[in-house]
């Protein structure tokens, strides 16, 4: 398919360009870096844009068979809050309504794990129950969040006015070799609280989800959660759970399709999308939370899906 990949410099973008490319897809990607030129030029063809912008996202998204929209602020902490919430909204909206306007039949938007409102959260709570699923409420406090709840409103109405079809992917947090360490070595040494319940995604099983999704055939709009299928701590998630909450822990449920779950359900994801995921922070982390020396060397070499992915589109 020809497919617009927005927000493609960042590490999910990057990832997810680099993993439709490999699967024969002819990739569009768009971001608000500049462009680089004549022979520093990459094989996926690159379009600086300010998605913002409606007349940036009708150009770019003319001509596409699929859309997925990575592009966001990507959490509410270093930009004020009216910044966080128009770039990601309209952002989100301006995309979908040129597919709905151009005729797109795919699109994947790229929500996020914040919609239940337990990240960022200024009266801070715990989810009613763990694993997490699609059926838990949605009650975001920041902006960020907010915005992403709201996408995923705009995904029901594009949806049901056009034959667009699509999925919005809500992901743990995001890791690949460039932070895996700092972001989850801590809690590999010494577990402390986790309101997400030490749920994280790889960013190669993620990019495979988006891939999967915008293959897929299924009708109308579906939300699915993404996430490893372990946790990032060498203890189980109830031994965690019940050390960090005591008569405060959410109600654990049982999962026929994780033995030991993590703190997010990816069961629909599995049923819907087929999706597999495989890698483990046991994969780049030992069990210091230090770097592996092999991950470590690939990330030197600029051998990492997320860098082979900025190269693919020029740097």
């Amino acid at each position: 398919m020809r497919i617009l990949v927005t927000g493609a410099r960042g590490k999910v973008g990057a990832a997810t360009v680099a993993a439709l490319h490999d699967a024969g897809h002819d990739v569009t990607a768009t971001d608000l870096h500049r462009p680089l030129y004549e022979s520093q030029r990459g094989p996926v063809r690159y379009v600086q844009a300010e998605l913002t912008d409606p007349g940036d996202a009708y150009a770019l998204v003319r001509g596409q068979e699929a859309v997925v929209h990575a592009a966001a602020i990507p959490e509410p902490a270093q930009n004020t809050p009216s910044t966080v919430f128009a770039n990601n909204l309209m952002g989100t909206f301006n995309t979908l309504e040129a597919a709905v306007r151009w005729g797109v039949g795919r699109f994947v938007h790229l929500s996020s794990e914040t919609v239940t409102g337990v990240a960022f959260a200024e009266r801070r709570f715990l989810p009613d129950y763990v694993p997490v699923d699609e059926e838990h409420p949605a009650r975001p406090q920041d902006p960020y969040g907010t915005a992403k709840h709201f996408g995923e409103l705009l995904m029901d109405g594009a949806t049901r006015r056009s034959d667009l079809t699509g999925v919005s992917i809500r992901p743990s947090w995001v890791q690949w070799e460039g932070n895996y360490a700092s972001n989850l070595g801590g809690w590999i040494r010494e577990p402390s609280a986790s309101e997400g319940f030490w749920s994280y995604i790889d960013a190669y099983d993620l990019a495979d989800a988006i891939r999967l999704a915008a293959e897929a055939a299924t009708p109308g709009h579906e939300v699915v959660y993404i996430a490893s299928p372990d946790i990032a701590a060498r203890e189980p998630l109830e031994v965690l759970a019940r050390r960090f909450y005591g008569d405060r822990m959410p109600e654990l449920r049982p999962s026929d399709d994780e033995p030991d779950p993590g703190g997010i359900s990816i069961a629909k994801a599995r049923r819907l999308l087929g999706y597999a995921p495989h890698r483990s922070w046991r994969r780049y982390l030992d069990d210091a939370g230090e770097l592996r020396p092999e991950a470590a060397e690939r990330l030197q070499r600029g051998d990492t899906g997320v860098q082979r992915g900025r190269a693919l589109t020029g740097g």
